[in-house]
């Protein structure tokens, strides 16, 4: 299932907090994005669709809340990252940025101590 970065802030939201209202999921989210009620509507509509969410009757609204985890989520967009730019590597992306200069001393510090770890687990 392909979530787009729009409805991945309206996955956030109810990841956060769920049930919540189309009118709840809209203050969490709209004004930071500038969306109106109705743009959020859509996007849960569209993630009703994809079976990425639920809807409940209450009252004359209607309460939603994920059906996918947010661990399995970030599990699937990770491999498909590294599947799509890395041929399925993980080293060419920690490389990318090594060279980049994007890795902080603490980013290198967690990735010395997650190998230590994986070594230590042989």
């Amino acid at each position: 299932m392909r979530i787009s970065a729009a409805e991945s802030l309206v996955m956030e939201a109810l990841w956060r907090q769920s049930p919540l209202s189309a009118e709840d999921v809209a203050a969490a989210v709209g004004p930071e994005q500038n969306w109106s009620e109705a743009t959020v509507k859509t996007l849960l509509n569209r993630l009703l669709t994809k079976k990425a969410v639920a809807a409940e009757r209450d009252g004359r609204r209607y309460l939603y809340s994920p059906l996918i985890q947010r661990a399995d989520y970030v599990q699937d967009e990770s491999r498909n990252l590294i599947d799509r730019l890395f041929d399925g590597r993980l080293a060419p992306l920690v490389s990318h940025f090594a060279e980049t200069k994007q890795l902080s001393a603490e980013d290198v510090a967690e990735l010395k101590r997650l190998i230590q770890e994986l070594d230590d687990g042989k």
